[in-house]
């Protein structure tokens, strides 16, 4: 709660309508994002235009690029709202900096950690041992609101599927 605290009270607070990208694959971005309000996609997109959803990112997360924030390189992905979103941006070298002062900052950090290992790790897992249907299935017994907030476009692209195959899913 210590981290939620410093992050709302030294943040800066965007608002993004629906649709509207908080950063780009390939930006530089050294800042970490909590979201305070609405559901945002992170996304990669192939250099032949294919997209492919990574994971939904609800409120009360925290969302950045490792990759732009830690090693100064671009962004391996790309954040979008999917619906009106507030977010507060707080600079990630003052998130390393308080963590080294406080012992609690580094002990939530550490737990945000954990959970989106976590969370990875489950994702890998679906993607390389379940069936798309199983997939599917999962994501609606484990987040029956996310399914109804979502479109089926974005379904099928974090599923790793087409929409037409989604159909078929749906319809058995």
């Amino acid at each position: 709660m210590e981290l939620q605290n410093l992050i709302t009270e030294q943040g800066v607070r965007y608002h993004f309508e629906k649709g509207a990208r908080v950063f780009k694959q390939g930006d530089d971005c050294e800042y970490i994002y909590l979201v305070e309000h609405g559901l945002l996609k992170a996304f990669y997109v192939t250099a032949n235009g294919k997209e492919t959803i990574k994971s939904f990112i609800k409120q009360h997360s925290i969302i950045g690029s490792l990759n732009a924030a830690l090693c100064l390189a671009p962004c391996t992905f790309s954040l979008e709202a999917l619906d009106t979103s507030v977010l507060i941006r707080f600079p990630f070298s003052q998130l390393l900096d308080e963590s080294k002062r406080s012992i609690t900052i580094s002990q939530e950090v550490v737990q945000i950690l954990l959970g989106l290992a976590l969370k990875k790790e489950r994702r890998e897992f679906e993607l390389l041992t379940l069936s798309a249907t199983e997939r599917f299935n999962n994501l609606r017994r484990t987040d029956p609101e996310l399914v109804k907030k979502l479109t089926q476009n974005d379904i099928a692209k974090y599923l790793g599927i087409t929409p037409v195959a989604l159909s078929r899913i749906k319809h058995q």
